[in-house]
């Protein structure tokens, strides 16, 4: 009896159908819960967390919204802290062409501030400066309020 039951074509269709399922679902499942797991990783999570130091220390961003602009961003390295002297001294700039588009604008007092957050080497501040020699040229008329388009100053508010 129990082989004519199986025999049936709706119980042996049923019993094919449950096989199919689960070796579809077995071959299919580890690989969504892979993909599940990499979409979870963000790739601008160290760049987010970085902006968020830089803010707490006393960096302004400055958003790379002209062509100029971001063509002065392109000129430093990308999600790393650097310098480039000004008529005040040397300014500290850490550039995010990824997470913001901006440049994070900072003086002496927000960088000790960044520093106690980071423990940074004298190598870093060595490699700063190499940095700094190879791109001598930064012009700093860019990223003034009178270098705005019309269009963006209408929608910044007043500073």
């Amino acid at each position: 009896m129990t082989r004519q039951i199986l025999a049936h074509p709706m119980v042996s269709f049923r019993l094919r159908a449950d096989k199919a399922g689960r070796r579809l679902l077995s071959s299919h499942l580890v690989p969504m819960i892979l993909l599940a797991g990499l979409a979870a990783c963000s790739p601008y999570a160290p760049a987010q967390r970085d902006e968020h130091e830089l803010a707490l220390a006393g960096f302004t961003a400055h958003f790379a919204d002209t062509t100029a602009r971001w063509q002065m961003m392109s000129l430093l390295p990308p999600q790393r802290l650097t310098y480039r002297m000004s008529n005040l001294g040397p300014l500290m700039l850490y550039a995010d062409p990824l997470a913001c588009g901006c440049v994070y604008f900072g003086d002496r007092k927000a960088y000790r501030a960044y520093t106690m957050l980071h423990q940074q080497s004298a190598n870093t501040e060595r490699e700063m400066t190499a940095e700094n020699n190879q791109h001598p040229g930064w012009d700093w008329s860019v990223w003034q309020i009178s270098a705005d388009p019309d269009v963006v100053a209408r929608i910044r508010p007043a500073y």
